[in-house]
């Protein structure tokens, strides 16, 4: 995972600079205070990345992919990346005399959001640093912190935390230990629920968070495509999730970053006399177990017809799909349906699922094994 020599980090106060390059989000935020929150993520996230890159030569992933950061700094600080099979959460601040490392409990009580570990950082933009004063594991905050029902948030004094942040690099390459405590799954939002959510959420309301019991929060927040959909609403934007407003217009920013793009596809004939036609559709890569497979959608005839097809193939014209692979459709809140899943019993050319959707109707996918950067999104048709 690392270079097999660990180099202190610039000196032992483990002080990392701001790259000149480092420039402030280009997406848009409700309310000033979500905009600094964007800020000092963006300026901490550049920092580590860079850090990482130069000191261990790695090059961590970003939770859950960059595209999706906008939809959290609107509400929550923090930021999550990975290497590997650990997850370390950047916690910043720009307060200068902080004596506690304070997670907000998204980080810690949502399944999904959960890491291996939790960094304070502060972060001096005027000055163009960012310094580390310690860590500590999830397991720790669940046990030995403070919830403060007020902020939501977990605190942890900070002679409670390692502040030899070296420590860590060892400690997750030669000597790794139980990080995580239990966390309880979070009950299922049905999808009319959830839309009352959205619309009370998107509105004026400060602190969107702090509005709602923490298991609706939370629920809200972990599907990716509901809480688009908010961070959406909040900044009046149209919906960017339109399957047929893509093929109409093109793709939307958004999804471009996703990886969408809109493809030419060759359609085989579905009877004797048929010839291959082709037809507009969608494609996005996706990188699995180090291969590199293409989910393709497109409409089985006119797109009025609202009958719609998802394949995986491999991105390889001479690959095929392996034995254990499966592709999903689920609903918006994330329920199956009859005939919703396509799997492979053995080494195959394609998986599909054949749906019919009404105007307006939104569909989420999922594929197994799961892809490099995939959070849930709702396509809407």
């Amino acid at each position: 995972m690392f270079s097999a020599s660990f180099p202190s980090l610039l000196d032992n106060e483990h002080i990392l600079e701001i790259s000149q390059t480092s420039i402030a989000p280009e997406q848009k935020f409700s309310t000033a205070g979500a905009s600094q929150r964007a800020l000092i993520n963006k300026l901490c996230l550049d920092a580590f990345l860079c850090m990482l890159a130069e000191e261990f030569s790695v090059t961590p992933k970003v939770y859950p992919n960059n595209a999706a950061l906008a939809s959290i700094w609107e509400f929550v600080n923090g930021t999550a990346i990975s290497f590997g099979s650990t997850r370390l959460v950047l916690i910043p601040t720009l307060a200068m005399d902080s004596d506690e490392l304070r997670v907000p409990q998204e980080w810690v009580d949502i399944p999904e959001w959960v890491g291996d570990y939790y960094l304070a950082v502060q972060v001096n933009p005027d000055e163009s640093w960012v310094r580390v004063y310690g860590y500590t594991n999830h397991q720790n905050i669940k046990t030995k912190s403070v919830y403060n029902s007020n902020d939501r948030t977990y605190s942890l004094e900070t002679e409670d935390l390692i502040q030899d942040l070296n420590v860590l690099w060892l400690t997750i390459q030669y000597y790794p230990e139980v990080t995580r405590a239990f966390v309880s799954e979070l009950p299922p939002l049905p999808q009319a629920q959830a839309e009352n959510l959205l619309q009370r959420l998107g509105a004026d309301v400060k602190f969107p968070r702090l509005e709602i019991p923490f298991q609706l929060w939370g629920a809200l927040l972990e599907h990716g495509g509901w809480r688009q959909r908010l961070y959406e609403l909040r900044q009046g934007l149209t919906q960017q999730t339109s399957v047929l407003q893509w093929l109409t217009d093109g793709v939307s920013n958004f999804a471009t970053q996703l990886g969408w793009s809109t493809r030419q596809f060759i359609v085989a004939p579905t009877g004797m006399r048929s010839r291959n036609t082709s037809t507009i559709g969608l494609s996005r890569q996706l990188l699995i177990a180090g291969d590199t497979y293409e989910l393709r959608i497109f409409s089985k005839g006119n797109a009025e017809e609202l009958v719609w097809l998802f394949e995986l193939r491999s991105f390889n014209s001479e690959g095929l799909i392996p034995e254990g692979f499966k592709l999903r459709l689920l609903t918006e809140d994330l329920q199956s349906f009859t005939n919703n899943e396509d799997a492979a019993t053995a080494p195959v050319e394609l998986l599909y699922v054949e749906v019919m959707l009404e105007s307006g109707e939104g569909i989420v996918w999922e594929v197994e094994p799961t892809p490099e950067n995939y959070e849930r999104e709702i396509l809407r048709f």
